[in-house]
């Protein structure tokens, strides 16, 4: 995974944050498919947009994770910034997708998306892989380049 590219930004964030974010994530999907609710689709949608498109410095996701990792005494672990709001960016347009699908009641193409969502956010809380990295290596650089 050293060929890897990611975006890169001055700006740095906990990774043990992102990491919560993560296992938020996929708490919040698994309930939302669970209790067959959209309002956990459009929650997770609000807080990706936060994240995504915004200059605030946390969503509500992210905060609950800051206070998290505090609780739990995580060191802070400096990661770049722009990778994790290009992967933001990927969870609020697959989240857009589970949320417009959800309400179609085409529920397996959701379940497909979500699945997908959950996958990334599972690599991302369990082994600090980041899927957004290898997207942005093997979809956009190579037209970005051009």
């Amino acid at each position: 995974m050293k060929h890897l590219v990611c975006p890169i930004s001055e700006e740095k964030i906990n990774e043990y944050v992102t990491r919560i974010n993560a296992f938020l994530t996929v708490l919040i999907v698994i309930a939302g498919f669970a209790l067959n609710s959209v309002l956990f689709f459009i929650f997770l949608l609000a807080d990706f947009y936060i994240r995504a498109f915004t200059e605030l410095k946390y969503s509500p996701m992210s905060y609950v994770s800051a206070k998290l990792a505090n609780a739990f005494n995580l060191d802070k672990k400096p990661i770049g910034k722009a990778q994790k709001v290009f992967a933001a960016r990927l969870g609020f347009v697959m989240t857009l997708a589970i949320s417009v699908l959800f309400f179609l009641e085409l529920t397996t193409a959701a379940m497909v998306v979500g699945g997908i969502l959950l996958f990334f956010a599972t690599l991302e809380f369990a082994l600090a892989l980041c899927a957004g990295c290898m997207i942005y290596t093997y979809l956009v650089l190579p037209f970005y380049n051009k």
